[in-house]
């Protein structure tokens, strides 16, 4: 059943991904198709702290579904962390009438949404928020699937490919880093779309001699001659395996840091359609006058989950798909 909700706020957080486009248009027009009003707020919580908003409309989201970035700016507010910070925040809030926000991004995003409308209760007021989970990391514990995440494996898939050319070529072996500080989803999903020849995570502590070493050499006895590493950033760094790998390999790698080249470009298809629905479903909950949730994917279906219940689960790291890429490499150490 629906209750009055007459305007609500949407905004991007934390680091962009690609998708956050699309999900900030399924926000406005969804709220406009039920007769809400929308406010679009400027970087982050920074923007609603300064009053840096835009009034939205379907219209204003036009032809932005393809976009990469996000049109509404994104930011990390160190004031908002403070409770002066979001009393700022708040007063902006009844400054433009809102009943509810859509904040997109990360674990930080949400958290910091869960204590906005605390503290909003606390004052008797009544703002309802709701979560969108955007990374490219993927990294959310509630979620199986985040915003964001296809894009950046196809666009890392990419430069790999790219970087294949080169090496066969030359004969060499490269090293490449891509993002994945505390989770290695990227690095896997990658390497195993690669045909890498090791992949290094941060769930799973590094061995040098197992994980890098004897799969090089197990790939130059099956003949290979150039060879690919991929490496997530929470699992070490690139130059150092690198140096090491000249070291007792007598190999001369060449290293590639991707970084943020991984956030940009145009989001594939999935992240275009799994932002609109996450987008529809949050101003869906917030017209039903619920309030405090997180949009999830749980076994392929979108669901909504307390926020603070959300934010204490934890991701179990999908060790199956290590064991698949340990299978396909074991035998002739890769693709390269």
């Amino acid at each position: 059943m629906e209750k009055h909700v007459k305007r609500i706020g949407v905004l991007t957080s934390g680091g962009d991904a690609p998708g956050m486009n699309a999900a900030v248009r399924a926000v406005v027009r969804a709220a406009t198709n039920r007769g809400i009003g929308c406010v679009g707020i400027r970087r982050g919580w920074n923007g609603l702290i300064n009053s840096d908003f835009v009034q939205m409309n379907a219209s204003s989201v036009s032809h932005i579904i393809n976009k990469g970035g996000t049109i509404l700016y994104t930011a990390r507010s160190l004031e908002f962390m403070d409770e002066a910070g979001r009393a700022k925040a708040l007063a902006t809030c009844r400054l433009l009438g809102l009943d509810g926000i859509v904040a997109i991004g990360g674990d930080g995003t949400f958290r910091g949404a869960l204590a906005l409308s605390r503290q909003a209760a606390e004052t008797g007021m009544s703002l309802r928020v709701v979560g969108i989970p955007a990374t490219i990391d993927n990294d959310i514990g509630c979620s199986h699937y985040t915003i964001g995440f296809d894009t950046a494996c196809n666009t890392a898939i990419e430069c790999v490919d790219k970087l294949r050319d080169t090496m066969q070529s030359h004969e060499r072996c490269s090293v490449v880093e891509v993002m994945g500080r505390h989770a290695g989803y990227l690095a896997l999903y990658v390497g195993i779309a690669v045909g890498a020849t090791a992949v290094l995570i941060p769930e799973r502590e590094v061995d040098f001699e197992r994980d890098i070493a004897e799969k090089i050499r197990r790939a130059r006895l099956a003949g290979t001659t150039h060879y690919m590493v991929v490496v997530a950033e929470g699992a070490g760094s690139a130059m150092e395996i690198s140096q090491r790998i000249h070291q007792e390999l007598g190999i001369d790698p060449r290293v590639t840091v991707l970084g943020h080249i991984q956030r940009g470009g145009s989001p594939t298809a999935r992240d275009r359609e799994t932002a609109s629905r996450m987008g529809y479903e949050a101003v869906k909950v917030l017209a039903e006058g619920e309030g405090n949730q997180i949009i999830g994917i749980q076994n392929g279906f979108i669901t909504d989950i307390d926020m603070e219940t959300a934010l204490s689960m934890t991701k179990t790291f999908q060790m199956d798909r290590y064991l698949i890429l340990e299978a396909l490499t074991n035998s002739q150490g890769g693709d390269f």
